[in-house]
């Protein structure tokens, strides 16, 4: 399949530690975000895999970058994080109708 819908990119991108930590830890900073530095520094990710990693989760749609100066910010996009949860949680305890055993005994 060359084609993933936007949510099943999102769930990628999160099903990956390094990734659902930065996630996480964007999450618990809020709408400031934090730079790539502090991120590296909190979970003691190498520049070359921290970026690596907050690539997919831009590419993603999770996170969204701003360049303020020589300095890089990551945020959470709460809309598009707040989008997927829903996606989630749509059709939460709306019942499954069973089919009937073809081999019942």
């Amino acid at each position: 399949m060359s084609t993933i819908s936007p949510n099943a990119r999102a769930l990628a991108a999160l099903g990956h530690d390094a990734r659902l930590s930065i996630f996480r830890l964007l999450v618990k900073a809020g709408d400031d975000g934090l730079r790539v530095s502090d991120i590296g520094e909190h979970l003691g990710l190498a520049p070359s895999t921290l970026a690596h990693h907050l690539s997919t989760l831009v590419d993603a749609g999770l996170v969204l970058q701003d360049k303020q100066g020589r300095e890089v910010f990551n945020r959470v996009d709460f809309p598009a994080m707040n989008h997927l949860v829903g996606f989630l949680t749509s059709e939460c305890c709306a019942g499954v109708a069973r089919r009937a055993s073809e081999h019942a005994a």
